[in-house]
């Protein structure tokens, strides 16, 4: 299985501090199985924006130089505007990089892992999928 993880994940899996939810536990289950974990650079961006200090940026940059990364192409960006504005008609209010990110995982064929509920609300109504714990 193509799995996407969500920065809300990866957070809680980086945080020494905090208890494994069940999202953490199947990111650990699926990397023990074998699923290919896909990121892009705005995941990465965000993570090293919300940690600090040389030790926490040194183990993101090492953790996530192991994975597969996928770009946005511009058609990504018109198709994410789309789902952005199919989700509003809808009720749901998408930030634009949630939209990105759910844009690249339809193209790419890949299940989302998060904690983030609006992502839920937008498999609803797109062809978004949203990997269940």
């Amino acid at each position: 299985m193509n799995v996407f993880v969500d920065t809300s994940v990866w957070s809680l899996a980086f945080r020494r501090d905090a208890r494994p939810g069940s999202e953490v536990g199947l990111l650990e289950r699926s990397l023990a199985g074998g699923d290919t974990i896909i990121t892009t650079g705005l995941i990465l961006q965000e993570l090293l924006q919300g940690f600090h200090g040389p030790k926490a940026k040194g183990r993101i940059i090492r953790s996530f130089s192991l994975l597969p990364v996928i770009s946005p192409e511009i058609d990504d960006h018109i198709e994410a505007a789309g789902l952005r504005n199919t989700c509003r008609r809808k009720g749901i209010q998408v930030g634009t990089i949630d939209a990105l990110i759910a844009q690249l995982c339809i193209r790419h064929g890949l299940q989302l892992l998060t904690t983030d509920e609006d992502f839920q609300h937008m498999a609803k109504h797109t062809p978004l999928s949203v990997l269940a714990s």
